[in-house]
């Protein structure tokens, strides 16, 4: 990619631990804004969080680089800036490019780029044409996106060459229109004329200008393809999907096809009318991913008990009745009791590195509390938690659980943990056999805390129970050293005085 003389490409940054790359969520600027150092130019999201990305340059936006829903990897340009001094104003083939309603006004859909980063493959409905309909293309608009030209092969006769600089991202120069949008002399259509019908079986790219509407397309499964755009010059508005969304679904207007599939796997196992094709992207691609290779790597055992924590409760209850401003949770009690168990036992505070053939112990213990949010599970880390006192703990878990749930973590709090707490009791089930967090070598569960019989000093009585398990990586400990952590941790929920003990 060549840039011109002054101008400054400013690349996808690092964002965070074995993050390579993300996706475009929303840009926050356009070609020909002017921009100051620091300023919020686009949101993307990564494999761990939703992300605001600072342009460390000021000047005039001349490119941006990718679209919503476009998967940038890091290292690569993001957005080109030009000094105020000597950038060109794209004002006039922007604004030329929005009435004729083309879509390069979207820097980044087509295919100048190249190889330089990777896209994710959109599978696309074509129209049948009907028997006997031969199928013709549109000289105006050229071979399509991403198809090389047959060599050998000029443009028609007569035909204007286009001219101006070419957009980032497109294979078609600034000022140039869309396929089905050229009229007979080579002059972009009116702003107010309605686009012509296109000849039978041919099918020209959607006419799109906001991301929003293609985001949402790609939630919903609309083909954009399918629809006629109301805007000027045929552009689909967000009212047009609408509009498609709440009408009964098409088969020929419901994609039913994963965005990263290969065009093979279209069509193999045809969805139902009532069918719901979710896309394995994003964090659900990354939970998969990481859960696939937990399975695969590590030789994991569950282990559990039942206990009786009425005396946690209750010591629970006397911490807050004594300072009720900052009240101790259950989970802060269950961290602390977590973190006196691995000092006993720091076997279990480890990972194992398969390259180097050997079992690392931590020093200090990252605690990572599992998180159910919006956009999946998430594990946010708190490090060197056994420098907190209990009741710091308890900040920390609220605080960091409540930003998890908003989405507002940055990436390096949501890895390095090195054990992991999960109250899957919250779901309202007493047990589970969860899969370690890849690579940390254990995880502790906890179930609901309910009312049940029980046995106390040979009489039977009503206490609060639930049920704790451990899950553990085989390979850095046996079975000897994860029942006596669990054992010690079942004995802290019963009588919690032995914590005093240990801190």
């Amino acid at each position: 990619m060549t840039t011109a003389v002054g101008n400054r490409d400013f690349l996808l940054p690092d964002l965070g631990e074995g993050l390579s790359e993300a996706e475009i969520v929303e840009w926050r600027v356009a070609v020909g804004d002017v921009v100051t150092v620091d300023q919020t130019v686009v949101e993307v999201e990564t494999a761990k969080a939703v992300v605001d990305v600072p342009c460390p340059y000021a000047g005039r936006v001349v490119a941006l680089h990718g679209a919503a829903g476009e998967v940038r990897p890091v290292g690569q340009p993001l957005i080109t800036i030009a000094p105020l001094d000597d950038a060109p104003d794209p004002h006039a083939t922007y604004r030329e490019e929005e009435r004729a309603g083309s879509g390069n006004v979207l820097i980044g859909y087509g295919t100048g780029h190249g190889g330089t980063g990777r896209r994710r493959r959109r599978p696309r409905l074509a129209l049948a044409p009907e028997p006997g309909t031969p199928v013709t293309a549109d000289p105006a608009a050229g071979p399509a996106a991403g198809s090389p030209a047959p060599a050998g092969s000029q443009a028609p006769a007569g035909s204007p060459v286009p001219a101006g600089p070419v957009l980032a991202g497109s294979s078609r120069p600034a000022g140039s229109v869309s396929a089905g949008l050229s009229a007979p002399n080579g002059t972009a259509a009116s702003a107010d004329r309605t686009a012509e019908p296109e000849p039978t079986g041919v099918q020209s790219a959607p006419l799109v200008i906001s991301p929003i509407v293609r985001r949402l397309a790609k939630e919903h499964g609309i083909d954009l393809a399918s629809l006629r755009g109301t805007g000027p010059g045929g552009v689909i508005r967000r009212a047009d999907l609408d509009a498609a969304v709440a009408a009964p679904a098409a088969p020929a207007a419901r994609l039913a096809a994963v965005p990263d599939a290969p065009a093979a796997h279209v069509g193999l196992a045809p969805a139902g009318d009532g069918d719901t094709v979710i896309p394995l992207t994003g964090i659900r691609k990354v939970i998969a991913d990481k859960l696939s290779r937990s399975r695969r790597e590590i030789p994991e055992v569950t282990i559990w008990v039942d206990v009786d924590a009425t005396g946690l409760l209750e010591t629970r209850a006397a911490i807050n009745a004594a300072t009720p401003d900052t009240p101790v949770s259950i989970l802060a009690l269950l961290a602390r009791i977590c973190l006196s168990g691995l000092r006993k036992y720091p076997q279990l505070n480890a990972h194992v590195d398969t390259e180097g053939q050997r079992i690392v112990q931590s020093a200090g213990v990252h605690l990572g509390i599992a998180a159910q949010t919006d956009r999946g599970l998430v594990v946010p880390v708190l490090r060197d938690a056994q420098r907190l006192t209990t009741r710091e703990l308890a900040a920390a878990l609220a605080e960091t659980t409540a930003a998890a749930r908003a989405g507002t973590l940055p990436p390096a709090r949501l890895t390095g943990g090195t054990f992991t707490l999960n109250n899957y009791g919250v779901f309202g089930v007493d047990g589970s056999t969860p899969i370690i967090n890849h690579p940390e070598a254990a995880l502790l569960g906890v179930g609901r805390i309910v009312d049940k019989p029980w046995v106390v000093d040979g009489q039977l009585a009503v206490r609060k129970v639930t049920q704790i398990s451990l899950t553990f990586d085989h390979r850095v400990c046996d079975g000897g050293v994860a029942g006596g952590f669990l054992r010690h941790v079942a004995d802290c929920v019963e009588q919690p005085a032995l914590l005093v003990a240990n801190v």
